[in-house]
């Protein structure tokens, strides 16, 4: 897995930082990670990345958003064959409370 894009994202309406992650095992098929684990793992990108970019770049989000991708997706674009898990937090006091997409 690795970082592909750290986005600062006004369209919502309000700053939303976006961590968007190439992570090629992810999946529904056999042998592949599945949401119930990637969803750990977004959890831990967020509080350990994510707080700490957040802090240093000193940025109020209204939310932070991590995804993993199988492949490289650019932003905004459907891609049908590619698995994408996203995830969105708020952030308090540094930490990342889970607010569900």
């Amino acid at each position: 897995m690795h970082l592909s894009d750290v986005l600062l994202d006004n369209n919502p309406g309000e700053l939303w930082v976006r961590f968007r992650f190439v992570a090629p095992k992810i999946g529904y098929t056999a042998g592949r990670i599945g949401y119930d684990v990637a969803s750990s793992d977004m959890q831990h990108l967020c509080q350990t990345l994510a707080v700490a970019y957040v802090a240093h770049h000193e940025l109020d989000p209204a939310r932070v958003v991590i995804s993993l991708s199988d492949r490289p997706v650019e932003f905004g674009r459907s891609e049908p064959d590619a698995t994408q898990f996203f995830e969105a937090y708020r952030l308090e006091q540094s930490q990342c409370i889970w607010e569900g997409l």
